[in-house]
């Protein structure tokens, strides 16, 4: 079941129980961004990427982005998130966030007494969620970006 709100589009929790195992091959040589170099030709072993990009198989699910407003931090419009809600929310991380009812993806930073969402985007202002903080009303964290998956 997937549910779009203004931001996000939430896919769904994981259910480790029905995650289907896709081991996929990982060569032992490492690819070159420069020179090119001749490469191995043999599997060194079999990967799964859940092992990976999930810690928390019962605390993670998935959205995708919608939007520019975190182009600095490498998301895009159309981006698959991986969020973890058993990760610490604390300044400096990436969060899947409620505020007034509207799901939005924003870097959560401590600016002297303010708690502010940031975008990394110029061509957006910051919200200051202080005092939805204070009052417990307005603003939840759904929990922390872990990884994007981006195509190219």
């Amino acid at each position: 079941m997937n549910i779009r709100t203004n931001g996000l589009e939430i896919l769904g929790p994981v259910d480790p129980e029905q995650r289907p195992k896709l081991r996929l091959p990982l060569f032992l040589a490492g690819v070159q961004a420069g020179f090119p170099s001749p490469a191995d030709d043999f599997i060194d072993k079999r990967l799964d990427l859940n092992e990976h990009l999930i810690q928390h198989p019962a605390a993670t699910f998935f959205v995708r982005a919608v939007g520019d407003s975190m182009l600095g931090a490498g998301i895009h419009d159309g981006d698959l998130l991986i969020v973890d809600r058993a990760v610490e929310a604390q300044a400096g991380k990436i969060v899947i966030a409620a505020v007034n009812g509207e799901l939005t993806v924003k870097r959560l930073e401590r600016r002297g007494q303010r708690m502010l969402l940031v975008p990394a985007n110029a061509d957006f202002l910051p919200i200051d969620i202080t005092d939805a903080l204070d009052s417990g009303e307005g603003f939840e964290v759904w929990g922390v970006v872990t990884s994007v998956i981006h195509k190219l």
